[in-house]
C-alpha cells in the first residue's frame, strides 16, 4: 500500500500540473477506521527505526520540504508524522521574512545553511520556494528575477542530491472552503487564536494567484532527485497517512545498513 501513495501523488517530473484536477478531499479509497489508524501507527514506528538506521549508517541526510497555503497543516504534519523520531537527529527550520544579514546574500544562502548533516533529518516549514511564491504573488521582486529562480532551485537541489541529501517535497493541497472552515475554528478556539494573523485572511484574495504560482513550482521543480508530492490535505488523517508512508518508502529505498563495529566484539570482556 505504501508504494501506491508515492505513485498516485507524485507530480510527475517534466509534466504539467493543473491543481483543479487534484481533489483536496481525495483519500485514495482509504477511510478513517481502525485499518487506517493501524497503518499510520506502523508507518510512524517504522520511521523511528529508519531514523536510527540513518543516523548509524551516517551516509545520507533526509530533507523534507513542507509547503501549502495558510491552514493547510504544515505544523500538524510535523507534530503527528514525526512524533516518534528522536529530536536529537531532527531539526525543523521555518523560513520567515529575510533579516538584514540574509538580504545581503543570494536567496539560497540561508537555505543552504539549514540543510541537514548526514545522519540527520531536516524539515523545512516553508522553504526556498517562498521566493517563487510570495515573491511572485506580491511582486516583491521583478518577474525577470523570480522567473530565473526555478532553474537556480533545481540546480541547488541537484547538488544536494549528488551529495547524498535525499529531498522530499510535499505540497499540502487544501480547498478554499476547508481553509475558511479552519480559520473559523481558530477564531472560536481560544487556544488557537494566537495563530490568527491579518495576512492569512488578506491572502485569501490572492487564491487564484497562489494557485498559479504553485502550479508553476510543481511543474518546473519536480525532479527524480527531488520530487514533489501533491498531498490532498482536507482530511488531516489522510494527510498524515500519505506523508508518513512516502517518507518510510523513500528511506527504505536507500537500502541502509548498520556499519560494522569498530572493535572486535569477541574480545570484549565485561568485568
Amino acid at each position: 500500500m505504501a508504494a501506491k501513495f508515492a505513485e498516485e501523488l507524485i507530480a510527475t517530473p517534466g509534466g504539467k500540473v493543473h491543481l483543479d484536477k487534484w481533489d483536496p478531499k481525495d483519500t485514495l479509497g482509504w477511510q478513517k477506521n481502525h485499518k487506517m489508524k493501524a497503518s499510520l501507527a506502523k508507518a510512524i514506528e517504522k520511521l523511528d527505526q529508519l531514523q536510527y538506521l540513518l543516523y548509524a549508517e551516517h551516509k545520507h541526510a533526509l530533507l523534507i520540504v513542507l509547503q501549502g497555503l495558510d491552514a493547510a497543516g504544515k505544523d500538524g504534519t510535523i507534530r503527528h508524522v514525526m512524533s516518534g523520531v528522536n529530536p536529537q537527529g531532527c531539526r525543523v527550520t521555518s523560513f520567515k521574512q529575510p533579516n538584514s544579514e540574509e538580504l545581503t546574500h543570494d536567496f539560497l544562502w540561508r537555505v543552504h545553511r539549514a540543510v541537514p548533516s548526514v545522519g540527520d533529518i531536516g524539515i523545512f516549514n516553508r522553504s526556498h520556494y517562498e521566493d517563487v511564491l510570495v515573491a511572485r504573488v506580491h511582486n516583491l521582486v521583478p518577474k525577470d528575477v523570480w522567473s530565473r529562480r526555478y532553474a537556480q532551485i533545481n540546480d541547488f537541489e541537484r547538488i544536494l542530491g549528488e551529495n547524498n541529501v535525499k529531498i522530499l517535497k510535499f505540497f499540502l493541497h487544501i480547498s478554499k472552503d476547508e481553509q475558511k472552515r479552519r480559520f473559523a475554528q481558530r477564531i472560536d478556539d481560544k487556544d488557537r487564536q494566537w495563530k490568527i494573523s491579518e495576512a492569512d485572511f488578506a491572502d485569501r484574495k490572492f487564491w487564484e494567484d497562489y494557485t498559479a504560482a504553485y502550479e508553476a513550482v510543481l511543474s518546473k521543480c519536480s525532479a527524480e532527485y527531488a520530487p514533489w508530492y501533491i498531498i490532498p490535505a482536507d482530511k488531516k488523517w489522510f494527510r498524515n497517512l500519505a506523508v508518513s508512508h512516502i517518507i518510510v518508502e523513500t528511506l527504505e529505498k536507500l537500502r541502509m545498513k548498520f556499519p560494522a563495529p569498530s572493535v572486535d566484539i569477541g574480545k570484549i570482556k565485561l568485568t
